[in-house]
């Protein structure tokens, strides 16, 4: 259940931790990791997708977003990097290089920014 004590808290935490100004890795990890504040505060899946539907999940974001501007920081060597392929028909990677271009970042960039967007369950195909 979402509480506006639990939201308060979680926002408390990102607001204090971003003030000491880490690297954007270790924000992701401490708030919205696996680990982090928002998943010990909304353990089950719905509470957790109707925290990303409020205003304090868009807020940590933003300062998630800022913090990701600074670019690489000493601290991104302290956990290991995991790389993912993912196969996508020309015609989407195409689009997606020239999104990066436009906003211009790099695609790996843009692809980070688009898997920490909040998602609805209608969007996302189940296994068969």
């Amino acid at each position: 259940m979402i509480t506006l004590e639990k939201q308060a808290e979680v926002q408390r935490t990102a607001e204090r931790l971003f003030a000491e100004k880490p690297d954007w890795i270790t924000f992701y990890r401490e708030v919205l990791g696996l680990h982090g504040i928002v998943r010990r505060l909304f353990p089950t899946r719905e509470a957790l997708l109707a925290f990303k539907q409020t205003d304090s999940y868009r807020d940590i974001l933003q300062l998630l977003t800022k913090l990701r501007q600074n670019g690489p920081m000493s601290g991104e060597g302290e956990e290991p990097t995991r790389v993912i392929t993912v196969r996508l028909p020309k015609s989407m990677h195409e689009a997606l290089r020239v999104e990066a271009f436009e906003h211009r970042t790099s695609m790996n960039k843009l692809c980070i920014s688009k898997l920490l967007e909040f998602i609805e369950n209608e969007k996302v195909p189940t296994e068969t």
